[in-house]
């Protein structure tokens, strides 16, 4: 419910963000599945024309292909409007905010000098973002950032160009090119669970022992079992992921 100062007025007249942004404009799997659904197309199709491939931290990822010595988003039409302002990209919904990352989480910050509208009105993020159930969207955001993080350290790690390319393949094929029947979310999160399952067997790969549950169970629990493994096995060292919030138990700061 907080308040920024985002409004510009439907951004009448002007598509400057929309125009120059090389291959920055990133797409996460909600994006294809609004586009694919709303326009009635497949990634595939999306790839002949509106998109392409990049590598992004040593994952290859979709963005939006910018066309023309201007760089124009291929959505614009000649007015500079969007042709799909209601499948737009998640980039686009935030803009000019944006996402600092810590902590399995994250913050929106504004990026005053991004804009070059002038007196902008407050708005709330909520209502700026423009995505049914905010919430769900921001967790999502979060675990689709740290799985591409996760993923992309085990392989800088590997270093096995082989091995990349597998996995790349798997990403795309696992959250793009399949198509999601029906609700997104639980779709999604069926198909992260069983990536982070791999991501744990590269972890044995790489003799990086990764101590984990179920989703949603009790951190303390996870940490417990990570501590107990390490002092069996004489390890010196245990990174615990807290996900940001063992610091608000008192009692689980003081363990």
């Amino acid at each position: 419910e907080d308040m920024v100062r985002a409004g510009c007025g439907d951004c009448r007249g002007c598509s400057a963000c929309c125009q120059g942004m090389g291959a920055s404009l990133k797409l996460d799997p909600l994006d294809v599945d609004r586009l694919c659904k709303g326009l009635g197309c497949t990634f595939q199709d999306l790839l002949k024309g509106t998109l392409e491939l990049g590598l992004v931290d040593g994952i290859i990822l979709p963005n939006m292909s910018m066309k023309g010595e201007k760089e124009r988003c291929p959505f614009l039409n000649e007015e500079g409007r969007c042709r799909i302002h209601a499948l737009r990209p998640g980039f686009c919904r935030l803009f000019p905010l944006g996402r600092f990352y810590e902590n399995r989480s994250f913050r929106y910050f504004l990026q005053i000098h991004e804009c070059p509208r002038k007196n902008r009105t407050k708005v709330k993020v909520s209502r700026w973002i423009d995505t049914p159930d905010v919430k769900a969207y921001e967790e999502f955001a979060a675990r689709w950032h740290y799985f591409l993080k996760d993923t992309g350290e085990c392989l800088g790690r590997r270093r096995d160009q082989a091995l990349s390319k597998k996995v790349c393949m798997a990403v795309l094929e696992r959250f793009y090119m399949t198509p999601y029947e029906g609700e997104f979310y639980p779709l999604f999160y069926s198909r992260l669970a069983e990536a982070e399952e791999q991501l744990a067997e590269w972890g044995s790969r790489l003799d990086i022992p990764v101590i984990r549950q179920p989703d949603g169970s009790d951190p303390a629990a996870v940490i417990h079992d990570g501590l107990t493994s390490a002092k069996a096995k004489n390890i010196d060292i245990v990174i615990a992921d807290t996900a940001g919030r063992l610091h608000t138990k008192h009692n689980l700061m003081q363990e």
